[in-house]
């Protein structure tokens, strides 16, 4: 009977083994399969990456190479709490606060020479030569940099703005232009209608969690790099502490919810299906 009982022992002490270096290999595994993975995320304001940069500061951490794309100049930017006037000089001081801002995430920056607004404030002969512009540059900085996942601003602009939903239209035309060599995942960031209580917002930028499917959880950690990331925005951010900041973007979870472009293979004759 002792022998059996010893030899139990020993055949449980070797499963336990067994099954931790399973584990470790897969974590291993898991974690070699995203060191040679790119994000591309693009986006139209400096300080409009603070929408995900919890999940930027997670994946830079696990070794993912992460590119950031500000499309504007921000030169538009002012706001009720600083007395910055628009021009040049507030576009010198948006774009040091955005590489300090990229800099703290381990983001790789490239910063466009776009007007807030696409000049749209100029009409067609403005708007127009100045945005099928953007739809080349952006065309080209896909093909250069191959990415895996691109991020960028859904309809709804998270806030309606007018930059962000032209800047997303864009990075989803250069999307679906071609079929790319490496198939890239393209995800719009959202938030979930049942986070929002005014009636109206849940309308203008709220979508229902049935279209949320990806939803990429965050560490303290992270949440403190995206915070002292978003400090660096003095132009555009009113001081506020990291236990604020803390409470404000965990209020429903440490979650950043997307929804992924879906396509099908499949060829229709009708749209009724």
């Amino acid at each position: 009977m002792k022998t059996q009982s010893n030899f139990q022992k020993k055949k449980k002490l070797f499963i336990a083994a067994l099954l931790a270096l399973i584990l470790f290999q897969t974590n291993l595994s898991a974690q070699n399969s995203l060191d040679d993975k790119i994000l591309l995320a693009i986006f139209a304001h400096p300080d409009d990456e603070t929408t995900i940069a919890p999940m930027l500061s997670r994946y830079v951490r696990e070794g993912i190479k992460v590119h950031l794309v500000i499309v504007t100049d921000g030169r538009y930017g002012t706001n009720d709490h600083t007395d910055h006037e628009a021009g040049e000089g507030l576009v010198a001081m948006r774009r040091e606060e955005m590489k300090c801002a990229a800099s703290i995430l381990g983001a790789e920056l490239t910063h466009l020479d776009y007007h807030d607004q696409l000049k749209s404030r100029e009409g067609y002969d403005g708007h127009i030569p100045h945005v099928r512009s953007l739809i080349k540059e952006i065309y080209g900085i896909v093909e250069k940099v191959k990415p895996d996942v691109i991020i960028t601003w859904g309809p709804d602009g998270g806030s309606n703005h007018i930059d962000h939903r032209l800047v997303g239209a864009t990075v989803t035309q250069v999307f679906v232009s071609k079929v790319w060599d490496k198939s890239p995942k393209l995800y719009y960031p959202g938030t979930p209608s049942n986070f929002i209580d005014n009636p109206e917002s849940k309308i203008l930028r709220g979508q229902d969690k049935k279209y949320l499917l990806t939803r990429v959880a965050f560490t303290n950690e992270d949440l403190k790099t995206a915070y002292n990331s978003m400090i660096c925005h003095k132009s555009q951010i009113r001081q506020t502490t990291f236990e604020s900041y803390k409470e404000r973007k965990s209020k429903n979870g440490m979650d950043i919810y997307l929804r992924k472009f879906e396509s099908t293979n499949k060829v229709s004759n009708t749209v009724f299906e």
